[in-house]
């Protein structure tokens, strides 16, 4: 078959922790060819979404050298048997029209993974509010009056942007309440953009546990990102330290619960984010943490992508 990944630029890759180069590596092992393109490098043109795609073939290596590529040339995306989207945040409006040309090229017949209308109905922090029999107490507003009502309300809670990733932008604002002003106005551009507050929940010093649905299926395995010391963000990006383990009883009723509903709706590959028994977020763009588990425990999330893959193509 042939697999075309939607990403960012391969030479950014950090090859020996990144989940879209274990796709690869598995594609490759099965004998499917390998294509990767950027949002930019698609076009609607007289009909026909196109992409400016490179083949890649894998050397092996996991350096600078970890690639060699073809050179670039226009393919209909709906040519492809699958279309990958593994284009990480920020959700802004670039990635809006990369959604809106991925539609057509659906439309057209191709298989595209995770679909793009579910890439926009999903944002990764508001997408909870859907399931608030696992939420904390939350709030989503711009408004300076009921953001601080809500820490009167809570005392200890987390102000965080709606299109952030890898721990950006995220505070904790205890009982004193100190900064609290200036943070709101920061994060919420003095009144201009929703933000997100959430009650602070204690057991992320044990670890932000990332779980990961495949096409309805749960991987048995989680990986806690546990915060350095003097830091409650449990984010790879900002050095937490990643721990496999298998999945506690709670997570697995969150992640079953869950499962089904979002695989209908088109979210081929699903990362939820669990700090101690409530969920905080529902990752749709790009989930990692498939090289931590495989090297943790044994469990090749990579080859169970490809076998559900495999089976819906």
């Amino acid at each position: 078959m042939k697999i075309a990944f939607l990403a960012d630029p391969l030479d950014s890759f950090k090859v020996w922790k990144d989940s879209t180069f274990a796709m690869m590596v598995e594609a490759q092992k099965r004998g499917h060819v390998i294509y990767a393109f950027e949002s930019q490098d698609m076009a609607y043109s007289d009909g026909d979404i196109v992409a400016r795609a490179r083949q890649i073939v894998l050397t092996g290596k996991e350096d600078a050298n970890w690639y060699r590529s073809e050179e670039k040339k226009f393919f209909p995306l709906a040519a492809f048997d699958a279309v990958i989207v593994r284009k990480d945040p920020p959700f802004d409006m670039n990635y809006l029209y990369s959604t809106y040309l991925l539609d057509l090229a659906e439309a057209a017949g191709a298989r595209i993974f995770n679909r793009p209308a579910a890439l926009r109905d999903y944002n990764e922090k508001m997408a909870i509010a859907r399931f608030p029999q696992f939420v904390v107490p939350t709030l989503v507003s711009s408004d300076d009056a009921l953001l601080r009502e809500f820490h009167t309300q809570h005392g200890d809670v987390i102000f965080k942007p709606l299109d952030g990733m890898g721990g950006a932008g995220i505070f904790r604002i205890m009982g004193d309440g100190m900064n609290m002003g200036s943070v709101i106005e920061t994060l919420t551009e003095n009144g201009g953009r929703a933000i997100m507050a959430q009650k602070f929940i204690p057991q992320i010093a044990l670890g932000d546990k990332r779980v990961l649905l495949i096409n309805g299926t749960v991987v048995p395995y989680a990986l806690a990102r546990i915060p350095q010391k003097g830091d409650i963000r449990g984010n790879l990006a900002v050095g937490a330290q990643g721990v496999a383990q298998p999945l506690s009883g709670r997570d697995r009723e969150i992640a079953e619960t869950l499962a089904l509903s979002l695989a209908a709706e088109g979210l081929f590959l699903v990362g939820l984010d669990i700090i101690g028994d409530w969920l905080t977020e529902i990752n749709v763009t790009s989930p990692t943490c498939f090289r931590e588990i495989a090297a943790q425990t044994g469990f090749n999330v990579a080859e169970m992508f490809f076998n559900a893959l495999d089976e819906t193509i």
